[in-house]
């Protein structure tokens, strides 16, 4: 099956200059996807014929004169900016010319404008943001990332719903399991509406592990992990701070003297090994579940390597059919 994928080249950091040798890096790994990139035509123009446009018959450019600046408004980047690049992108997707939609760009105008294009799935009120993060046993997904800062007891859910759907697709897990993120794993413990919320995952019918702690994340306990949007950006943050601080520390340790620095020789295999499994870059790419249509989110400073890793992600759902899958797991818990 052949896929088509929209990339917004002009958000995040770097624009065009990472977005589009990123692309070409993709379709180098995948004979089966089509890219459109959507953007000021004459600067994509200039990135393929700098990065030496190998695939031709399987890009095309799709002008947008408009570009979404990192700091502007979701509410004017969606009411006045109808030919913005993510915009564009949106409605390709909406069309049925994309099935999927990446972006570096505002966070809050690409959760905007996909939610005003694409609409959310039948029985889901909010989007929620998605990601996976490192772990003992390879990754568990967290939702949500910072969509919501204060979500209901029927939205943590929905939710749950989603990351469970999304999860059993692309990692083929049957019934992942799900976790609560709460401050202790006691049922007593935590706000009303994670008590509620703990009630209603019960009832659920979901693989529903009970409450966990922000430890449980990394050590791998569940595959699922639920909270709301204010305290899920908080922990992502922290653990990329963490990081990013340990990667530091590690190589101001191995080069402080001429012995350490021949020491980090003989262990560059076993260090390379580690940057690879804990590199945050490797698991970039968060999805924005609930609309009706792939739409992934790359961090804002993403280098070449990162943003492929996003496309990557964005093909990978819709090769799962992710937003299918979805529609009938919501449709069937309506009808129950």
């Amino acid at each position: 099956m052949a896929f088509t994928i929209a990339i917004d080249c002009m958000g995040g950091d770097h624009g065009p200059h990472v977005t589009v040798p990123a692309a070409l890096d993709f379709l180098d790994m995948y004979g089966d996807t089509d890219i459109v990139l959507v953007g000021l035509r004459d600067r994509i123009d200039a990135e393929l014929r700098r990065a030496g446009n190998r695939h031709a018959t399987r890009i095309r450019v799709h002008h947008a004169p408009e570009i979404v600046s990192m700091d502007e408004s979701p509410l004017i980047a969606l009411r006045g900016k109808k030919e913005s690049s993510i915009r564009l992108a949106a409605e390709l997707v909406k069309s049925g010319e994309a099935q999927a939609l990446v972006s570096a760009g505002n966070t809050g105008a690409l959760m905007a404008i996909s939610r005003y294009v694409l609409k959310t799935l039948p029985g889901i009120d909010r989007p929620a943001i998605i990601s996976v993060l490192p772990s003992k046993t390879g990754g568990t997904y967290v939702l949500d990332l910072g969509a919501n800062v204060d979500s209901t007891a029927e939205h943590l859910l929905q939710f749950a719903i989603m990351g469970s759907v999304l999860v059993s697709a692309v990692e083929h897990k049957e019934k992942p399991t799900v976790g609560l993120l709460n401050i202790g794993e006691e049922d007593i413990k935590g706000t009303e509406v994670v008590k509620k919320t703990a009630g209603l995952l019960r009832a659920s019918g979901l693989n529903f592990i009970g409450n966990v702690e922000g430890d449980d994340i990394f050590k791998g306990r569940c595959d699922v992990v639920v909270c709301d949007g204010f305290v899920g950006n908080v922990a992502l943050k922290s653990a990329e701070g963490l990081a990013q601080m340990l990667g530091t520390f590690l190589k101001e340790e191995l080069s402080r003297s001429i012995l350490r620095k021949a020491i980090a020789l003989v262990a560059a295999p076993v260090l390379m090994a580690f940057k690879r499994r804990v590199d945050h870059r490797t698991y970039n790419g968060a999805t924005l579940v609930g609309l009706n249509g792939v739409v992934v989110k790359s961090h804002g400073s993403a280098d070449q390597f990162s943003y492929r890793r996003a496309i990557e992600r964005a093909r990978e759902e819709v090769e799962n059919d992710v937003i299918p899958r979805l529609t009938r797991s919501l449709a069937s818990l309506e009808a129950a």
